[in-house]
């Protein structure tokens, strides 16, 4: 193949890529905690294509990876008991089939059993135990102070668990606005914040700019544009030339 259209479709095989997480960060513009995404490039070396003259290799663009901005987005109030939120750095730790998982979204309500919960079902685990958190479904006034301290009708039952991580470059994410790190020794686990700042009554909204995505998106596509006119152009060229060839 044609030096020329192998660097084309490789740009484009990554501008799609692009689109798909510029897109994923657009729709997630409006959910809690969600984090904003982008595609990592490195530029790869790879022999040409048969030539008798020219460069002996070509480089391309290819996906080395996913970043994420983990800055903080803004603390909206909603006034539920159970609607937590982080200010500053960490994460709250839920129960999953593969562990114990991370996530800063803090839309939690109590289950049938008791248990605090996240949207989905996922028990929070405590800052002390690690273990479910237990509450009464019937106390008359639940207070979550700053620090995570759970205080029922003036009795401290538990402890909000808000983990620091500091190498967030090992997270993977696992759906449901949840992360995991890699399987390691109990003692590797994060550690739990001294004193967090958690805010009762507030969710952690997303930190997608959707105008600078939109704006991402338009250029993306303008630019996939141009490498499929650059292609078709490219295809054209062959083709003449083929048929001069062939004349000659």
């Amino acid at each position: 193949m044609d030096n020329a259209l192998m660097i084309g479709l490789s740009r484009q095989m990554t501008l799609r890529q692009s689109l798909d997480i510029v897109a994923n960060n657009i729709a997630n513009a409006n959910t809690a905690g969600f984090k904003v995404e982008s595609l990592l490039l490195e530029e790869t070396p790879a022999p040409t294509a048969e030539h008798q003259d020219g460069p002996g290799e070509i480089h391309f663009a290819e996906v080395w990876g996913m970043a994420r901005d983990f800055r903080q987005g803004e603390l909206q109030y909603t006034g539920r008991t159970f609607d937590l939120a982080i200010d500053g750095d960490g994460f709250f730790a839920v129960e999953n089939a593969n562990g114990e998982e991370y996530t800063r979204d803090g839309r939690f309500h109590i289950d049938d059993l008791g248990q605090l919960v996240t949207h989905d079902g996922a028990p929070v685990l405590d800052a002390n135990t690690r273990a479910p958190i237990i509450l009464n479904p019937g106390a008359e006034q639940v207070q979550i102070v700053d620090g995570g301290a759970i205080i029922e009708d003036g009795v401290e039952v538990g402890r909000i668990g808000v983990f620091n991580i500091e190498n967030r470059g090992e997270l993977s994410k696992q759906g449901n606005g949840r992360y995991t790190l890699p399987n390691g020794a109990p003692e590797d686990l994060p550690q739990a914040a001294f004193d967090p700042s958690v805010q009762q009554g507030y969710v952690e909204s997303s930190n997608v700019q959707a105008v600078i995505e939109l704006t991402d998106m338009m250029n993306i596509t303008r630019a996939y544009e141009r490498v499929s006119k650059f292609l078709s152009d490219t295809h054209d060229l062959n083709r003449k030339a083929l048929e001069r060839l062939g004349k000659a």
